[in-house]
């Protein structure tokens, strides 16, 4: 008894009535949209109270419905009526479904809001940690552009990079970083043998330009024993470099014009150039004992040497010389070596060019009075044909003793950058 007492008998009608209401509207919208015949036929024909329903009447009926617009729009607005209705007497408060139901777009609107103000923190989060992650990598590229500024080479700042990874850093300081610039570890600058003395004068330079990647060679009266320059990238063979303002050629070993004063060359007992790769490679008023042309391979060639009558040459200078400039490795806009005071000729016993990877430039010699020249195993080409001479000797080169064999021409092209 307390049970059938706690149940509301209007709110169970209210319910049954939302019910019927509802199974209604169903039967409404599918007689408007859906063939019920399938389902119907089973139990057809049916007769109540002198009425009679057979399947065609059914159909026909549908037909009636489904074909006329105001018939189709009567039972549409009826059932969403009915849906109506059901809706508010099932529900436990109509009151507040309807109010729910209006204020739905306001709540999707602030669902949206809170959606983007989620997505919007989560961006900044990530700028700020790129933020920082851009502070790091600036922090640790600054020993390399301290390096750089204090005005090492790359191939130097990234060696005492490497360095550092290995040994203490308070060794690096004291040995490396305070360590004087010098030819033999790579570094670019102006060397001038102005100074006699057991091997110092040419291998500390003299002159370092900032922003300069050239390594170059003033020659003067004091002679030096030996050049060795070997394994190098030079021009615009390696990425991100580029020639010096104005210059067209990467290497270029001469003697100068000197304006208003006394014209200089270079006097060298034995000259080797091998191995290197060159756009163009050009040897130009040069005075040989002895020159050997062997082994080049050349996108076009135009050897045509003169005989002469040069002696044979030895450079010496005693105690007095300079001793040997050795260098292996690095890379370099130019390579420079001349005797830029007038009247004064650069004096090397023995000059060794080897492995020179160049771009960008020509490799010229010229101005030269020398005992042995030896040009061996060069690739010079920049890929534009047989008919544009790219490796050349000219006519005022001259030599006492001749030797030209096993020089081709091939198709080879500039070299790529590295």
């Amino acid at each position: 008894m307390r049970f059938l007492k706690q149940i509301s008998w209007l709110s169970v009608l209210r319910k049954t009535s939302g019910i019927i209401m509802l199974l209604l509207a169903t039967v409404g919208i599918l007689s408007a949209t859906v063939n019920p015949l399938p389902w119907i036929v089973p139990i057809l024909p049916l007769a109540y109270a002198g009425f009679y329903v057979d399947a065609a009447y059914v159909e026909r009926l549908l037909v009636l419905i489904q074909s006329d617009t105001t018939v189709l729009a009567s039972v549409g607005a009826g059932s969403f009526s009915l849906v109506v209705t059901s809706f508010i007497l099932l529900v436990q408060s109509p009151v507040r479904a309807l109010k729910g139901f209006l204020r739905s777009p306001l709540s999707t609107f602030r669902g949206i809001i809170r959606a983007r103000d989620w997505l919007l923190v989560r961006v900044d989060y990530l700028n700020s940690e790129s933020a920082k992650f851009r502070q790091l990598f600036n922090v640790l590229k600054s020993p390399y552009s301290l390096l750089r500024a204090m005005g090492l080479n790359p191939q130097m700042a990234i060696g005492l990079l490497f360095a550092g990874s290995t040994v203490g850093g308070g060794v690096i300081v004291n040995e490396t970083i305070l360590a004087e610039k010098s030819f033999s570890n790579r570094d670019p600058g102006v060397y001038a043998a102005s100074v006699v003395g057991q091997n110092a004068p040419l291998d500390i330079p003299t002159e370092i330009v900032e922003g300069s990647n050239t390594l170059r060679i003033d020659l003067g009266s004091t002679p030096v024993r030996e050049i060795t320059i070997e394994n190098v990238s030079v021009g615009t063979s390696y990425t991100g470099s580029a020639l010096p303002s104005g210059e067209q050629n990467v290497v270029q070993i001469s003697g100068n014009t000197i304006s208003g004063g006394t014209n200089t060359r270079l006097e060298i007992s034995h000259l080797i150039f091998e191995k290197s790769r060159c756009k163009k490679l050009t040897l130009s008023d040069i005075q040989a004992h002895t020159l050997i042309v062997r082994g080049n391979a050349s996108d076009g060639q135009s050897i045509a040497p003169s005989p002469g009558t040069s002696r044979m040459r030895a450079i010496g200078g005693g105690h007095h010389q300079a001793e040997a400039m050795v260098t292996s490795g690095g890379t370099y806009d130019r390579i420079w070596i001349q005797a830029p005071t007038s009247g004064v000729n650069g004096k090397i016993g023995t000059l060794r060019l080897t492995n020179l990877y160049t771009k960008g430039g020509e490799c010229v010699l010229s101005k030269i009075n020398a005992g042995t020249i030896e040009i061996l195993l060069n690739e010079v080409g920049m890929g534009n044909g047989f008919a544009t001479k790219e490796f050349v000797i000219a006519t005022n080169v001259t030599a006492a003793n001749l030797t030209v064999e096993d020089n081709v021409e091939v198709t080879i092209a500039e070299p790529a950058t590295q």
